[in-house]
């Protein structure tokens, strides 16, 4: 049982998506390279990259690459990420969708969805990433750019 003193509220601060992925390097260019976003932590085991932070503004991901041997093996045979989603809540995201494909990442056009504008990626391992932010424009409105 919880101490009545315990302030859950102040004490439980941010909540960090883990995902497990087959190929770190991978992933890590679509993150870094793709999308933008900055390593600001890691764990180099044996020389190599194991798992990772990754912030962009305000917001951060973890990765680690699934072991393939050991008594540690976790290698799953389904793919991992259907069904997992993550919304980065932004100021612009039509601003970060011109910027993603001016890097050649493939992102679904934005349209307006419960008052944000949204654009959507799926990773190499196929969790869903989201990018939104708050309009006035009316629902289902696509965006009129360059798709």
């Amino acid at each position: 049982m919880a101490s009545p003193t315990l302030d859950r509220a102040a004490n439980v601060q941010q909540a960090v998506p883990f995902f497990w992925v087959h190929d770190l390097d991978l992933s890590l260019r679509f993150y870094l390279d793709g999308l933008g976003f900055t390593m600001t932590r890691r764990w180099v085991d044996g020389g190599r990259l194991r798992w990772c932070w990754l912030e962009i503004g305000s917001a951060s991901l973890m990765l680690q690459e699934f072991w393939r041997d050991g008594i540690d093996r976790n290698l799953p045979s389904e793919r991992v990420g259907v069904g997992v989603s993550v919304c980065f809540i932004c100021k612009d995201a039509l601003a970060l969708y011109r910027e993603f494909r001016s890097r050649g990442v493939v992102a679904r056009a934005p349209r307006v969805g419960n008052g944000m504008w949204v654009t959507g990626l799926v990773d190499p391992d196929g969790y869903a990433v989201y990018f939104e932010s708050p309009t006035d424009v009316p629902e289902e409105t696509e965006y009129p750019g360059d798709h």
